[in-house]
């Protein structure tokens, strides 16, 4: 793209204009000095030939030199000859000289007499219009002549400024648009020139609008029927299936699934009919997603056409029963159409699974509670029996004494992980993560604390502490590296924590507020559009940069990352995981990328753990990277403490990959 140019077109003109008319000007001003200086010698040697014919018939009448010298000076000073010498083979017959003679400008000529043969004149005479002082009556006529040059240029200035003033407004619009703000100067100015680039332009800016609406139309048309289900908008089981094989095989992971299943599905599809049918999936499915709600990390999926898969992530055992059976009452409610059995017409089953667990052993966990639950003969619930590991479960109370004694002791503990370019080498910030530690000394991980840290309401409190921590170890940094700060999504649309971020960001240096990036959730965003537009077009004015997290994990429309002008987006762990092999994860990504396409906005893979992974996320286009193969997370105090004045990269067993 050619460089703006530094003048606007009527300067340039009028200044191509001014100069060539005083370049007109001082060549007329040069030309008439030099032709008035010839025209005086002219006049000047005119005058001469005219005075030595005279001397010349004088002496051929035979005028003595004592005639001569009574009225020759007379006529000499009158012809402004200051010397006059006749010389007859090289001897002075007569001379005259006048006292005031200024040989610096004086002329010189020698003539012959022509009727004296042997006879030489020489004359010194002062230049022509020597005596004319400067004046304004002298030079009247060419000061008009400049004044009237001098309105003309600046009416002829003024004239075009007004004719090419549409060609200004037509190449400001131009430039906003090249600068990214094409959304706001979509409609050009009625006197933009020439009207017709204008109405092109025009023309184009709406066309690329409809294409950007189909474009997102269409990926999120295509999201929705790769991922989600068309009847209910739950997740479908590629979703589902995807999700859990993920969450498996996250370091230490556990929670419950739980599976509701309509009995003899196909049976009563035949004798009810498939709008009736309809309307009781869509029943089930408003109950169980309104009951799921309270659990920010659970994957509500229509499984089979009668049946839907529930997982609670990061819940003990006991918390997955309990839903379990509150799942049962609210069903229960619900009055099935004729002729089905009201007390015989649902079953749930449910199990837990641990870090390490397949899939399909899963599966067939939920397949045996749902029998068991069929045994019964009526609307039940029934619990897969298997060994699990005790987890701590904890009440309000215990969270909320936690919670408190974390803060007292100065916060929670932040653990930092660096986000690379694609290429691996280059680093683009640092991620802060908040990790609390129990009564026992065991660190607890953010999706786990983060459900119950809402529940008591101290979200904005912990906040606070992180952001604390995290803009001194932006201040105590030796390597000009940004850091991101994970905040919820309660805490930003809350007024008090907006005026104390505000407040809290306005005291640091104003170099300092590029190399902060603010993280929130995404279905959260979405969720809170509204809510979060102020807070989000602030940080945007500050010059932080503002991070969509967890991506993917919820198909929603990408309209957000344009209207909150949105700089990062990171996608969800599960996409990434075992990317090789899920052809519908890819789809989903380079779905992403074609909606951000647009848009200056990075996309970046979470959860990077192998070489494949890598290779597979590069190949699709995304901009960066995150994860324990480039760098596991770290403590900020060991990180300090080691190596104050730059990163060291950890040592992990890919180190040499």
């Amino acid at each position: 793209m050619s460089a703006n140019p530094g003048m606007k077109l009527t300067n340039r003109l009028v200044a191509f204009v001014t100069l060539i008319v005083v370049g007109a000007i001082f060549v007329v001003f040069v030309g008439g000095a030099i032709s008035f200086q010839r025209l005086g010698n002219a006049f000047i040697e005119r005058s001469m030939s005219n005075m030595v014919t005279v001397l010349d018939r004088q002496l051929a009448r035979g005028q003595s030199k004592a005639e001569i010298a009574q009225w020759l000076p007379t006529l000499l000073q009158g012809s402004d000859i200051t010397k006059l010498v006749i010389q007859r083979d090289q001897q002075v017959v007569f001379e005259y000289q006048s006292t005031q003679i200024n040989h610096d400008l004086a002329l010189q000529f020698d003539y012959p007499l022509p009727s004296q043969p042997g006879y030489q004149v020489h004359l010194v005479v002062q230049p022509a219009y020597k005596e004319i002082t400067e004046s304004f009556e002298a030079l009247s006529a060419l000061s008009i002549a400049l004044i009237l040059v001098m309105a003309g240029l600046v009416w002829g200035g003024g004239w075009l400024r007004r004719q090419f003033a549409g060609a200004e407004l037509l190449e400001y619009r131009a430039r906003m648009i090249l600068a990214g703000r094409g959304e706001k100067y979509s409609q050009g100015h009625p006197s933009e020139w020439p009207a017709a680039a204008s109405q092109v332009i025009d023309n184009l800016m709406l066309e690329l609008k409809d294409a950007r609406q189909e474009r997102s139309r269409f990926d999120t048309f295509i999201r929705t029927h790769t991922f989600l289900d068309q009847l209910t908008g739950a997740a479908n089981r590629v979703l589902f299936d995807s999700r859990l094989q993920a969450v498996v095989q996250e370091q230490g992971s556990y929670g419950g699934v739980i599976f509701v299943r309509l009995t003899d599905w196909e049976d009563l599809s035949d004798k009810l009919g498939h709008p009736q049918c309809d309307e009781l999936i869509q029943e089930v499915s408003v109950v169980l997603s309104n009951a799921v709600q309270r659990y920010p990390d659970a994957v509500l999926s229509r499984y089979f056409d009668g049946a839907f898969a529930i997982m609670l992530a990061q819940q003990a055992p006991q918390e997955s029963a309990s839903f379990a059976a509150h799942l049962m009452r609210l069903l229960a409610r619900i009055a099935p159409p004729a002729p089905v059995y009201k007390d015989n017409w649902f079953h749930i089953g449910m199990t837990t699974y641990q870090q390490g667990d397949s899939r399909g052993r899963l599966m067939d966990e939920l397949e045996m509670a749902l029998r068991s639950a069929e045994l019964d003969g009526a609307n039940s619930w029934h619990s897969f029996d298997k060994p699990s590991q005790p987890h701590n479960s904890r009440g309000s109370v215990r969270w909320r004494t936690l919670f408190e004694a974390v803060l007292a002791q100065g916060g929670p503990a932040l653990f930092e992980q660096p986000v690379f370019m694609t290429d691996g080498k280059t680093r683009l910030h640092d991620e802060l993560f908040a990790r609390i530690r129990d009564e026992n000394g065991v660190i607890i991980k953010a999706s786990r604390f983060m459900p119950a840290l809402s529940d008591v309401g101290m979200n904005i409190a912990f906040d606070k502490a992180v952001v604390q921590q995290g803009l001194k170890k932006l201040l105590a940094r030796q390597d000009q590296m940004a850091i991101s700060l994970n905040l919820s999504g309660e805490s930003l649309i809350n007024e008090a924590f907006q005026r104390w971020l505000r407040y809290e960001l306005l005291s640091l240096p104003r170099a300092y507020l590029p190399r902060i990036y603010i993280e929130t959730t995404e279905g959260f965003l979405v969720q809170h559009l509204d809510a979060m537009r102020p807070i989000a077009h602030f940080l945007v004015a500050m010059g932080c940069k503002l991070v969509v997290d967890q991506a993917g994990r919820t198909v929603v429309s990408t309209y957000y990352i344009k209207d909150l002008k949105v700089d990062v987006v990171k996608l969800h762990r599960s996409l990434i995981r075992d990317i090789g092999h899920r052809p519908e994860n890819q789809l989903f990504i380079r779905s992403l990328l074609g909606a951000c396409g647009a848009s200056p906005v990075s996309v970046i893979a979470v959860g990077v753990e192998t070489e494949a992974e890598w290779q597979v996320v590069r190949n699709l286009g995304v901009q960066g990277v995150q994860g324990r193969y480039f760098g596991a997370e770290l403590s900020q105090q060991r990180t300090v403490r080691t190596r104050p004045n730059s990163y060291q990269r950890p040592r992990t067993r890919w180190s040499k990959k």
